[in-house]
């Protein structure tokens, strides 16, 4: 099995973007949320939001049977990280950058 690489995809960005937006979600909140931009699979988005947990950026708590995914590290913290990383692709250096623009806004 791989190590999970501490740099986002721009998958788990997108997540990450909707969980940061909603301060806390379930799976069925982030999937229904990126369903409307693409099509997607529920099990996809449960497996990636595990994968942000074991690499830090989510922590999970259990509420009414359902697990509630909240932040672990502040929106800022990961661009600053993302920014520092030198071993980044041009894509993923645009994706930083839309991030730092947003995060202006």
């Amino acid at each position: 099995m791989r190590t999970p690489h501490p740099t986002l995809t721009p998958q788990e960005l997108a997540i990450m973007k909707v969980v940061w937006r909603l301060d806390k979600a379930t799976v069925r909140d982030v999937y229904e949320a990126l369903r409307d931009k693409r099509p997607v699979a529920y099990t996809t988005v449960m497996t990636m939001m595990k994968i942000l947990e074991d690499k830090g950026y989510l922590k999970k708590v259990l509420v009414d049977r359902a697990h509630v995914y909240r932040p672990a590290q502040r929106r800022q913290q990961v661009v600053v990280h993302l920014a520092k990383d030198n071993k980044l692709t041009e894509r993923q250096r645009r994706i930083v950058r839309q991030l730092i623009e947003e995060i202006d806004e």
